[in-house]
């Protein structure tokens, strides 16, 4: 068998064992790197994060971070235990932490461990505004999108070690791997970055709605997020995540469907 051919039987075999099925979507995903082997190297990185940075712990905004992440954890659970998926939670190891910072930012690790930097509050102004950004971290959490990342990270890698095996001449080797990497980028892993951020949008909203969070609030701090960046923002095509106004239209739209589902879940009410 040819170097070729072992590649294209690598590419095959990764394809068919890596599906995994999302379940807020139904759609297989792009995933090999079980649980058991990403959720420990996340808790070691959060945990040394947290060593390395100021932690406010006592503060009445670092109560509703954690009251807000409880609530929306809480919610996304009933909603695996309504739809089929009992126990698909029972690896995450829920953490909210707020860290004083003023970056406009917030991440989750995989297995469900939160950081909000205090730069962001602002922007959140309030506990609803909170709950959209903690709905999409904790729905980040959920779809595993950080070991999808990993799993195409690595199929990248393997696509240009084929690449640099296969081609001889270096000049052409070159040219390769520079088109490959503007290629592997543009064309694919900033589409699929994107393709997250949507879906974490849309998951967020859902299980904010069902934690009694108003979802009409999601597209007014996107407003606010636009506000504040002033147009200072590169193409959509050409970044991690999709525009401002791509989330705003999304979210006034999903905000509906947010509500109705969370009334199957006896919410009528929001905050």
């Amino acid at each position: 068998m040819n170097t070729k051919k072992i590649f294209l039987a690598i590419f095959i075999f990764i394809g068919v064992a890596a599906c995994k099925t999302n379940p807020f979507t139904g759609k297989k995903t792009l995933n090999f790197y079980p649980n058991s082997q990403i959720f420990p190297m996340a808790f070691a990185q959060y945990d040394q994060f947290l060593t390395e940075n100021k932690v406010l712990e006592e503060s009445s905004e670092a109560r509703m971070i954690t009251r807000v992440g409880q609530r929306i954890s809480t919610a996304a659970e009933r909603w695996l235990d309504a739809n089929g998926y009992p126990g698909y939670l029972k690896d995450y190891r829920w953490e909210y932490n707020l860290v004083q910072d003023t970056l406009v930012n917030a991440w989750c690790m995989p297995g469900g461990k939160i950081v909000f930097y205090s730069g962001i509050l602002p922007i959140c102004a309030g506990e609803a505004g909170v709950a959209v950004v903690m709905g999409h971290e904790v729905a980040h959490a959920l779809a595993d999108h950080g070991a999808q990342r990993m799993s195409a990270g690595t199929l990248q890698q393997l696509g240009a070690v084929a690449g640099n095996v296969a081609i001889n001449d270096p000049q052409k080797r070159n040219i390769f791997n520079q088109a490959y990497g503007i290629g592997t980028t543009v064309g694919g892993m900033l589409p699929f970055s994107r393709s997250h951020e949507t879906e974490a949008d849309r998951i967020g909203i859902q299980i904010m709605a069902i934690a009694g969070y108003n979802p009409d609030e999601a597209a007014d701090l996107w407003r606010r997020m636009q506000a504040r960046a002033g147009g200072n923002a590169p193409p959509e095509f050409l970044s991690t995540h999709p525009s401002n106004e791509t989330r705003i239209a999304n979210l006034t739209k999903w905000a509906p469907l947010a509500k109705a589902e969370a009334r199957k879940f006896g919410v009528t009410s929001f905050e």
